[in-house]
């Protein structure tokens, strides 16, 4: 016996309402983006996420905390 359901349609989902303050934050989100791409890579840098924002700065397998 067969217990598969048979296919329900979804309701359709409402596009959501963003307030103005929200539309404004990703605008700017948006923009610093923009201007990040636009900077000089770092050639010979660490990979990964920044390590001075994370606090330790790791390099063949030795971790510096500063």
């Amino acid at each position: 016996m067969d217990d598969a359901k048979p296919d329900a349609a979804e309701p359709a989902k409402e596009p959501k309402v963003l307030t103005p303050e929200a539309q404004r934050a990703l605008a700017e989100a948006a923009e610093r983006r923009r201007e990040a791409e636009k900077l000089a890579k770092e050639i010979g840098g660490p990979s990964g996420p920044e390590p001075t924002r994370y606090g330790d700065w790791e390099r063949k397998g030795i971790v510096s905390d500063f």
